[in-house]
């Protein structure tokens, strides 16, 4: 049936006021400066099972959310002597936090097992593998091995009683102290040469027991030591692998090989050499064996 364009226009404009009367119980009045609680139109209302309190949906932001701690840090002036030495020695503790990787590195038998791994690394001419994280991480685990009596009596001497309240920070320092004190020492009884040259230089006495020798004469001499036998380890791990290098590169010379760089033929052999001796088994034997022949 054809319809005049008058009838379409009514039409038209009726629907048009139907919408807008539709959606005004939606949809604000009066225009907002933001959109942080617009209505969400076309939405069903809340089913019954719905906890009280709910109310028509809009786009705001819900007020009760998760609260978030607060961590405040306060600084005043010290009241009495107490507080003053608890300040000194939170400080203290912080600072030996901060350096506990270089003491980790320096004080336990990390220095010689790192140090032997690389040589392991350079004499069989491995460049990329293994990485040197993956060496430094065997030659922390090795350490822990190593350490773990130490490590053990320092926590059940010092660190537990400290805890719990039955000693001061000082007390727990000396005992934890001793314990490092005595693997160092075994770690040179039999040549205390390094002990000897500190002594000489701070111009201290002869000691006549390992209480006479100070930390701090203690600590230089253990690291020196350790990089001394770290070295002479690697020189006898290098011996077999240069001797497989010089009769390749011999044999290329007489072969009038000479711009084929010896290591692309020595590496392979120096690696089959390595795993029919069952190398990383034999090393990690010794090294540790190293360590526990002059355990305390």
């Amino acid at each position: 049936m054809h319809r005049s364009p008058l009838v379409l226009l009514l039409i038209f404009f009726s629907a048009m006021a139907y919408a807008q009367e539709a959606t005004t119980g939606s949809f604000p009045s009066s225009a907002a400066d933001t959109a942080r609680s617009v209505p969400v139109p076309n939405v069903q209302p809340a089913r019954s099972d719905f906890p009280s309190g709910t109310t028509v949906p809009t786009t705001a932001i819900p007020q009760n959310l998760p609260v978030v701690p607060f961590i405040d840090l306060s600084v005043r002036s010290p009241e009495t002597g107490e507080e003053v030495a608890f300040s000194l020695q939170l400080l203290l503790l912080l600072t030996v936090l901060s350096l506990a990787p270089s003491l980790i590195i320096l004080l336990t038998s990390f220095l010689r097992v790192s140090i032997v791994l690389d040589f392991v690394k350079r004499a069989l001419s491995l460049q990329q593998v293994p990485p040197g994280q993956v060496l430094m991480g065997i030659a922390l685990f090795l350490t822990l091995f190593i350490m773990w009596p130490t490590f053990e009596e320092v926590y059940t001497q010092a660190l537990q009683p400290l805890t719990s309240g039955q000693i001061g920070v000082e007390d727990a320092y000396r005992a934890a102290e001793k314990p490092f004190r005595l693997f160092m020492y075994s770690q040179m009884s039999k040549d205390p040469e390094n002990i000897r040259l500190f002594m000489t230089m701070r111009g201290l006495p002869k000691p006549q027991t390992l209480a006479d020798v100070p930390t701090y004469v203690l600590i230089p001499a253990f690291i020196l030591s350790e990089l001394t036998i770290a070295f002479k380890i690697g020189i006898l791990l290098y011996i077999p692998f240069i001797i497989i290098d010089m009769v390749v590169a011999s044999t290329l010379m007489s072969m009038g090989m000479i711009m084929l760089p010896p290591v692309m033929i020595s590496t392979p052999f120096k690696l089959i050499l390595f795993v029919l001796i069952d190398g990383w088994n034999l090393m990690a034997r010794q090294l540790v064996e190293s360590f526990l022949r002059n355990g305390p």
